[in-house]
């Protein structure tokens, strides 16, 4: 009986803790610092895998890098890591990204939060569902010089090979009820209508994103009852989303049609315990997410080691698409941004180490034999 008391009690602390791994982070508008913050979010449900629901097939890239190719029998996979950026607004952070990605060879992706292309003067004509007209968690874009402003760096992304995906837009989580995590699959359609109206009204503005191109994201908070927000992706073209999280480092599976890349759990060296590898949930764990630096360089030096960590053990291991969930942010004096500028302008430029965009990975995965790469999918997780 004492035995059993104790497994009940294991058991439910285990679940307590896989609550408490998910972190919702409150956006701040281009050119600020931080936004209000989130408490902890809970896990939302998962969908299986299902036999189903097809695989989505992308478009070969016009131009292929050398290493998009099929493995030889044999070969190891690069190592790809994925850096991508939630809300994807902010020049000063795109202006210290783009420098590293020229010198690297690395490519990434933007997650734009649609309203950072409406002005404020516009509000209205954007209605989140469930929510007043003309309202927005992380507000809106600003005057109109700002957006045109926002569009001209945003085309300097495009233009330089990286990746737009969508990170919808008024961002309602949890706290802003009805969040995003109990929208229906009609509330998720109009979402997503929205948002590509939106990269419509830009494109007539100069914008150069492609909608046929935006193939993906992840949702406000990583919240969503995926039974409903699936089919209303599928529906509008995209073929993966960045929203669920693993323990450790897995190769991305096809669940409920799209390719899911998820989020890892990994464990942070210097406080001995996991955290899923997003800046907002390492800033969490670090100091409960408040307004303080800490000991200079401290924080920058923790989230630093944890990548490395996480790297290496992934790249000795099952070699799975390492994802890299960032803000554009400075979140404690900068340093989850000078942690991962670091850590991408060293990872990058690594033999046998690809840093690309989503699509790019997808792509590659689709010249790759299907037996091979299921075998790589039933190695264990890499844990560092």
């Amino acid at each position: 009986m004492k035995r059993r008391r104790l497994i009940t009690t294991g058991i439910a602390m285990a679940l307590v803790l896989v609550v408490l791994a998910v972190l919702g982070a409150r956006e701040s508008r281009p050119g600020e610092e931080v936004g209000e913050l989130a408490s902890p979010l809970p896990v939302a449900p998962r969908v299986p895998s299902s036999a189903n629901a097809p695989t989505p097939a992308l478009p070969p890239p016009a131009a292929a890098p050398a290493w998009m190719k099929r493995m030889r029998p044999g070969e190891k996979p690069p190592q790809f890591v994925l850096f991508s950026f939630d809300g994807a607004a902010s020049k000063s952070h795109w202006d210290r990204v783009l420098p590293i990605a020229r010198r690297t060879g690395a490519h990434v992706t933007g997650l734009l939060s649609g309203v950072y292309l409406v002005p404020d003067a516009d509000r209205a004509t954007y209605t989140g569902p469930g929510h007043p007209t003309g309202q927005s968690s992380i507000r809106f874009g600003g005057t109109r010089q700002d957006v045109a402003n926002r569009i001209a760096y945003l085309n300097d992304a495009l233009a330089a090979g990286h990746e737009l995906g969508t990170h919808y837009n008024g961002h309602f989580c949890e706290a802003d009820a009805p969040g995003v995590g109990r929208w229906t699959t009609a509330e998720w359609d109009r979402e997503l209508d929205q948002f590509f109206e939106i990269v419509a009204r830009a494109r007539e503005q100069g914008f150069a994103l492609d909608p046929a191109t935006v193939r993906g994201g992840r949702t406000p908070c990583l919240e969503g009852d995926w039974g409903q927000a699936f089919p209303a992706m599928r529906g509008h073209g995209l073929a993966y989303d960045t929203s669920h999280v693993s323990l450790g480092v897995t190769w991305p599976t096809v669940q409920g049609g799209l390719w899911e890349f998820p989020l890892p759990e990994v464990r942070v060296p210097a406080l001995g315990r996991r955290v899923v590898m997003m800046d907002y949930n390492l800033w969490y764990a670090l100091n409960g997410a408040k307004d303080d630096p800490g000991p200079p360089g401290e924080y920058a030096r923790i989230v630093l080691d944890t990548y490395r960590s996480v790297y290496q053990a992934v790249f000795n291991g099952n070699r799975a698409p390492l994802v890299v969930g960032n803000h554009f942010n400075e979140w404690a004096g900068g340093a989850f941004t000078e942690a991962m500028e670091r850590f991408m302008e060293e990872v990058c430029a690594r033999e046998d180490t690809v840093c690309a965009t989503y699509t790019e990975v997808v792509q590659w995965m689709q010249l790759q034999d299907p037996v091979v790469l299921e075998q790589f999918r039933r190695m264990p997780a890499a844990l560092n």
